[in-house]
């Protein structure tokens, strides 16, 4: 697909790391399938996998640490 934020390069396949933060607590996703502009690196994620992203994010709220690292795993 074409970048939507630069319009000039294409997306390929790779995998990325992903920051969330709630409620205090930082939360580092590694290992997430993405799309990454060759151009500009603007990634884009699924909607399937920002909702399986927003869960762990959530779960990770709910333990009270303040950071947690975790690689994605898909249900």
């Amino acid at each position: 697909m074409i970048c939507v934020i630069c319009k000039h390069g294409q997306t390929s396949p790779a995998q990325v790391s992903v920051t969330l933060e709630r409620n205090g607590t930082t939360v580092l996703i590694k290992s997430v399938p993405a799309q990454v502009c060759v151009n500009c690196g603007e990634q884009y994620v699924d909607e399937y996998i920002s909702a399986r992203l927003l869960q762990q994010a959530e779960q990770a709220a709910t333990t009270g640490g303040q950071v947690e690292i975790r690689s994605y795993v898909a249900a």
